[in-house]
Parts: C-alpha cells; sequence; structure tokens
C-alpha cells in the first residue's frame, strides 16, 4: 500500500501567511523568519503537493489554482491543529476582538455565541462593529477588525473559513392590506445594503412599483416599521418578530434571490483569543444546519 503524504503544519501556517499577508517578507515578520527561510518552506510544500502554489503578478503574490484549493484546506487543518494545542495547553487568553457584523446577525444566533464566550473568557474584551458587508470587508483587509460575518459579492474571497446561504423573506405587519395599485411601501437599509438591492430588483423584475417609506441603518427600527404597518422588508428567519407575517408569491411578490454569507479572518493576525472565537463560530454556524459549506467552494 502506498504510504500517504502527510503536510505539516508548519508549512500550510507560513503559505497561509504569504497569501494573507501578500508576501514573504510580512510573512517572516510575523512568523519570526527570515525570506529565504520562508522561501524554503514555500518550496517544500510545492514538492509535497507535486504543484506550483503561488505565482507574482508585477508586485503581487497569488495563489495559483492550486494554492487557492491548497488555501481551503489549509486554513481549517491549522485552525484543528491551533485548537488541539489551547485545550491540552490551557492558555490564558487576554486582549482585545474587533468583530464585524451587519445588524442582523448581531442580533440573531452569532449573539448567542459572542455573549457565551464573553461568558467563559472575561478577560477578552469583545468590540463589535455593525456596518454594510463592503464596509466590512474594507475594515478586515486593512485591519481595523480581526474577524468579520459578511455578505459574499463573488464565491471566492480572500480570508474566507466558511460560507452558507441565507434566504431573505418579504416580511410584513399581520394586519398590513396593501392596497391594488398603490406602490409597495419599502423599509429598507441605507443605500448599499444588499437586501435592499434584492428588494427593488425583484420588483422591477416583476413590473411592481415601488417607493422607500423608511430608510435607516438598524434592524430594531426597521422591525418596528414592519410590526407597525409602515412598510414592507426583507429580513431573514431569525429577525422576524411577533406580530409579522410572510409575503409569498401568492402575495404577489417574487421570491428573493438568496444571499452567500462568509465567515472571514485573517489566521496570522489572530491572537490565542481570536482562534477561540473563531473555533466557536464555526461550531455555531455548523449547529445551524446543512447551508454552512464545510470548506469554501
Amino acid at each position: 500500500m502506498a504510504l500517504l503524504t502527510n503536510l505539516p503544519t508548519d508549512l500550510l501556517r507560513t503559505f497561509i501567511a504569504v497569501v494573507e499577508l501578500g508576501g514573504h517578507s510580512k510573512a517572516g515578520a510575523v512568523l519570526g523568519r527570515s525570506q529565504p527561510a520562508i522561501s524554503l518552506q514555500i518550496r517544500r510544500l510545492e514538492e509535497l503537493v507535486r504543484a506550483p502554489l503561488l505565482s507574482q503578478e508585477g508586485r503581487a503574490i497569488l495563489p495559483t489554482p492550486a494554492g487557492e484549493a491548497l488555501l481551503s484546506y489549509a486554513r481549517e487543518m491549522v485552525r484543528i491543529n491551533d485548537e488541539a494545542v489551547r485545550y491540552f495547553h490551557r492558555s490564558d487568553m487576554t486582549g482585545v476582538l474587533r468583530i464585524g457584523l451587519p445588524t442582523d446577525y448581531a442580533v440573531a444566533f452569532l449573539q448567542n455565541t459572542l455573549t457565551s464566550f464573553l461568558h467563559l473568557h472575561p478577560d477578552v474584551d469583545l468590540e463589535i462593529h455593525c456596518d454594510l458587508s463592503r464596509e466590512l470587508h474594507h475594515f478586515l483587509r486593512s485591519d481595523d477588525l480581526d474577524i468579520i460575518v459578511a455578505t459574499m459579492p463573488t464565491a471566492r474571497m480572500p480570508y474566507l473559513s466558511r460560507a452558507w446561504i441565507e434566504q431573505p423573506i418579504w416580511a410584513a405587519a399581520e394586519n398590513l392590506r396593501l392596497l391594488e395599485g398603490r406602490p409597495v411601501p419599502l423599509g429598507a437599509h441605507l443605500e448599499g445594503c444588499d437586501y435592499r438591492a434584492r428588494m427593488i430588483d425583484a420588483l422591477d423584475g416583476a413590473g411592481r412599483r415601488w417607493r422607500i417609506v423608511y430608510s435607516g441603518p438598524g434592524i430594531s427600527g426597521l422591525q418596528n416599521a414592519v410590526v407597525n404597518g409602515l412598510c414592507v422588508t426583507a429580513l431573514t428567519q431569525a429577525t422576524m418578530l411577533p406580530g409579522m407575517r410572510e409575503l409569498t408569491e401568492t402575495d404577489g411578490f417574487p421570491k428573493l434571490e438568496p444571499l452567500r454569507i462568509g465567515l472571514f479572518y485573517k489566521h496570522p493576525r489572530l491572537s490565542v483569543a481570536g482562534l477561540q472565537l473563531v473555533s466557536d463560530l464555526v461550531a455555531s454556524l455548523e449547529s445551524v444546519g446543512s447551508g454552512v459549506n464545510t470548506l469554501p467552494n
């Protein structure tokens, strides 16, 4: 029987650092190794997988197609390795973690995970920033946030750990009666919100008139506007409230395009506490159901 090839986690960690930090020198600075040592490790990893993993385009170091495929596995393998080490070493966790979330995720199931994490690790300070997904991606790239949950404009994105599909639904007050021939009164987040764009695209595609009657950044204000009969909006099942009902195609509301959501972080930049929170978030996502992909695709 042929012997299986083992991929050492130190080589995988170096590969992740080069890709996520954008070069051999930056990876070496974080990992405490010289640039030649980093290059040697990458060459050794390429020998083990029998494929080139990195290419240079101008000044940018980018993963090849083989490198993209390995990156998904590498991030998961290193995360599980670090989780096992933390279990046996029982490292004290301190410091500040900066988390970015779309507003609806701040009040839905991820809130429970963050609350539990704080109770278990009181010496860690969480700073939670709620914003549009495009802004959260920008803050992660610029190292102003450590971990984000955000929508994905494309199926493949840097720093992705987990991806899953979320189905938006139309929500209205139980007693709301929409007048035939009148524009649909819409409530929405600010310009740039993926839910807002999906509502408008769906109604335009169905040839149905609409007008924005409520606009605001917070989920609670939008929920109140819906419950009080001011408007119709798009929510997730987790953010529906008592007093709301779902509107379907039989009510004249076309099905909304689903959203791809991702959990993102830069592994080389995360502290021990950050890696633990990522593991907790992954476990929370996996408990939600089959909509969560084991590996990004």
